[in-house]
Formats: C-alpha cells, structure tokens, sequence
C-alpha cells in the first residue's frame, strides 16, 4: 500500500511543498494528494496589484502538476480529525473524506479585523483573491476626489497605499498607522518611504489607533479620517480549522511545531506557512510571510522523505536576509535584516529596488509553477516499515 500524504492549501507554501516532495519520493510508493479551494495558484503578495486594476497571469493547477505524480483535488477542507487521521472535503459531488498516513496543513490565514466595530460591515480587505476582486470593482466605480484610506502600517498596508495612490492619482488617498510611518524600518529606510508618500500625495495620519470604521470615515483616537472606502490590512488570523482539532495551537490558532516543522502533538503532521507555529534563529518566532513560509515548507518536505526513507532528519534553522517592499511599480525598498528580523542601516531604494522586488515575487511564482524543475532521475524509495501508517514514521524519528 502506498504511504498517503495529503497537503492541505496550495498557497505559496502548500504547492511548494506537494512539488518537492514528487521531485524526491518514488511515486511507486507515495500517493501525493493536493487540496485546494480554488483551481489556480493565487499569488498573494500581488493581492494590491489586483485590487489597483491589474490582470495577474493564470497558473491553473491543472497545468502545473500535470505529470509530476501530485494528484489536485478541487474542495474546501471543512475538518481535520488527527486522531483519526481524516480530512473532511468539501467539492462538487458534495462532502467526502481523505485517509492520511502523513498530512502537510497549509491553509494559511485571512485577514483579521482585530475586533474594530464596523470593519466586518464597510471596510475591504486583500488577503484573499475575492477580497482584492471586490475591491477592484469598488475603486473602479469610484469618483474622481474621493478619500479612500489604508489602515495598518505593515509591508501589506505600505504596498497597497503606494500602489493605490500611483494607479490612481485623481483619488484622495490617506494612510492610517498606529505608530509612525515605517518605524519598523532604519532610518534610511523610514526617509524613503516618506519622500515617497510625499511625492504620491498620501496623507499620512500616524498614531492614528482606528476605534471605529464607518461607512463614510475612520474615527481614530486622534480625529476623524474620511473614507468612502477603508482598506483594512492591519493584521491576519489564521484559517480556524486547526483551533477545533485536537492538535497542540498556541491561543491564535497556529500549531506548534518542533524544528522539523512536525507538530509537537501529532507526529503525522506538519504546518507551513501562517499556519505553523516554529522558532526562528536566536529562539524568536517566525513572522507571517513569504519569506519564512517557503523555507519552512522546504525543511517539512526534506523531514518528511527523511523520515519515510530512512535518511537523517534535518533540523531547520531560519533567518531572514531583508525585507523586499514595493512602492508601486516605479520605486521599491529593500530592507536589510539581522537573521532575527531586526533592521539594519542598509538599504536599495528607488527603479532598482523595485526590479530586484519584482525578481523576487516571478521567482517564488516561478519555482510554485515548476514543480518538476531539477527533478532528480531517482527518486528515493520508502522503507517497507514507513508504507503502512504513521507510527512507522515515529519509529524513524
């Protein structure tokens, strides 16, 4: 019988994971299972170019897996039973379900409204493909002049406000942030990020703590900001669905993990991405984001053909580099960072950094399109113990 992996999300980190593991187990002995809501691989960090009017290439899964041994199930996940090792789906003949021998969740997370009475009724958000579609349709039929604010002062909120605000000049963009504006970056880096707030006509409202979304305005406890239209990207939440398992979660809903990206509680599983709760380098948690998602789904994928095959199970340890911020299409910010996430005084800025941006997004679109690539000519096969259930795969730990 063949070991059964099923990977929950096809995400950034879900499809990432699902390829490398087709490049090294022998389809003769795993079954690849890949179950997503959606048909065609998202890219997330160009959730703002969508909303802002542009077309994002296709990536159908279709296309993308086709031959590559991953098998793609079109469903939404409604329950994960790791005591029984089940999945519950959801798809077009209805509710069914999916044995596991080992599980990769990956299903990420949405926005979060931080509990701000009125977000849930007037603001947008652009977490999601829907989110940003919604919001595209929006600021389309929008009037010239009208306040359209972003509130939320992280690398999504940056993005979205510069990109607005360069696609459409006519409208009176405002940017709300709890604290001062890029004060997570180096000095440098805070200089560029106004000069270039400036020279887009972003009104920036700083310590502005939003208490309540209108439909018209954000009342803040400095003032009033207008805004026919709120953009909330003011943190995430992670998708419920692990918090009513029995799986160990910390109290926003990730699973812990030890340093292999298994969890802590259930051997047979492992989470990627927002979902996973790990340790970065110098004991720090990892941040939600790219650039700790695919890492992590790179050490789960390597820890679970280790295991299955009897190989030595690395351990990850992961650091950050910097921080790859676009400021619309024209100018972009690279932040350097400490391998714990704290800034340095080194910086690209301007045409370059954003070439250098958009490298790093084609490239992580790229390497999710190309599961096959460096596909190696053998592929490792399991041993006998490791093709019959889980507890094999605690017997190799």
């Amino acid at each position: 019988m063949k070991h059964r992996i099923v990977v929950l999300g096809a995400g950034y980190t879900g499809a990432f994971a699902a390829g490398r593991l087709a490049r090294r187990l022998s389809p003769e002995d795993v079954a690849i299972t890949l179950v997503n809501a959606e048909p065609d691989f998202v890219e997330r960090v160009r959730m703002h170019q969508l909303a802002a009017g542009q077309d994002l290439t296709p990536r159908p899964f279709s296309e993308m897996f086709a031959g590559t041994g991953v098998g793609f199930r079109l469903a939404q996940v409604t329950a994960v039973d790791a005591d029984r090792k089940t999945v519950a789906a959801l798809d077009a003949d209805g509710a069914g379900e999916l044995e596991y021998d080992t599980l990769v969740y990956a299903l990420g997370s949405g926005w979060n409204a931080q509990g701000v009475a009125g977000t849930a009724e007037h603001a947008y958000e652009i977490a999601s493909r829907p989110g940003a579609l919604r919001l595209r349709d929006r600021l389309a039929r929008l009037d010239a002049g009208r306040a359209v604010t972003v509130v939320g002062g992280g690398l999504t909120g940056v993005e979205a406000v510069t990109e607005l605000a360069e696609t459409r000049p006519d409208l009176d963009v405002h940017f709300a942030v709890r604290g001062g504006l890029g004060d997570w970056l180096s000095p440098k880096g805070r200089e560029h990020l106004r000069k270039v707030a400036d020279r887009l006509g972003i009104t920036v409202h700083e310590h502005a703590a939003v208490e309540r979304v209108e439909a018209d305005r954000i009342i803040t406890a400095t003032g009033d900001i207008p805004a026919a239209v709120t953009i909330w990207t003011a943190g995430f939440a992670v998708h419920p669905l692990a918090a009513a398992t029995t799986l160990e979660v910390t109290g926003t809903g990730q699973i812990v993990l030890d340093r292999t990206m298994r969890s802590v509680s259930h051997p047979d599983v492992y989470a990627v991405g927002d979902a996973g709760f790990a340790m970065g380098k110098n004991g720090k948690p990892l941040r939600m984001s790219c650039a700790s998602g695919i890492p992590m789904a790179q050490a789960a994928a390597d820890a679970i053909v280790a295991r299955l095959t009897g190989g030595t199970v690395p351990e990850a340890s992961i650091g950050y580099f910097n921080q790859c911020i676009s400021l619309g299409r024209t100018d972009g910010l690279i932040q350097y960072v400490t391998e714990d996430d704290q800034a340095r005084n080194a910086t690209l800025r301007g045409r370059f950094a954003a070439r250098y941006k958009e490298f790093i997004c084609k490239g992580a679109a790229w390497g999710v399109a190309n599961p096959t690539f460096g596909l190696p000519t053998r592929r490792k096969h399991v041993t006998k113990t490791a093709t019959t259930d889980g507890d094999a795969m605690k017997a190799l730990a």
